[in-house]
């Protein structure tokens, strides 16, 4: 698909089914447009960017603060309609959306994703080791907002209700 216009921008209300139908489709599940459908009007801090081309929204990421020994966000969902996936609207909706986090003053991103394609922007599995979540593993990756500010810090990551479901 050629999009002539791709625009990234925060989400609005109005987008909210757009959204919704974007995740249901690129996972080929529900489960994370529930998730993304209980986090963005939720109490929690988010920064919900759409990816929009030609006026149709045909990407969406979302990041939702999380309780930590630092201010973190969790990346979480990542959602690009499958006929645009190979124009790397992935790949700007999730520089966005690191830049939006630094502009906002958090310190770091966690993410449970695919190793080869979170590594490019920097995400490490090694940084992530010293906290504690119930997905812990070689997925589990973060990356560092501000230089060493995760360096021997260690606990419990807390995230909010809907991520645990």
């Amino acid at each position: 698909m050629l999009c002539d216009r791709l625009i990234i921008r925060p989400s609005r209300p109005e987008d909210q089914s757009a959204i919704l139908s974007v995740e249901r489709k690129a996972f080929g599940r529900a489960h994370e447009a529930r998730l993304v459908d209980q986090l963005i009007p939720a109490p929690q801090y988010t920064i919900s960017l759409v990816a929009e081309c030609d006026g149709r929204i045909i990407g969406h990421v979302l990041l939702t603060e999380i309780g930590a020994p630092v201010k973190a966000l969790a990346l979480a969902p990542l959602a690009v309609s499958a006929e645009y996936r190979e124009m790397q609207v992935g790949s700007r909706l999730v520089r966005a959306a690191i830049e939006m986090a630094k502009a906002d003053g958090f310190e770091a991103i966690f993410v449970l994703g695919d190793v080869l394609y979170y590594e490019r922007f920097g995400f490490s599995g090694k940084l992530a080791d010293p906290f504690s979540v119930r997905w812990q593993g070689r997925h589990f990756m973060a990356l560092e907002l501000k230089n060493g500010v995760l360096k021997g810090r260690r606990g419990k990551l807390e995230y909010p209700e809907p991520f645990l479901r």
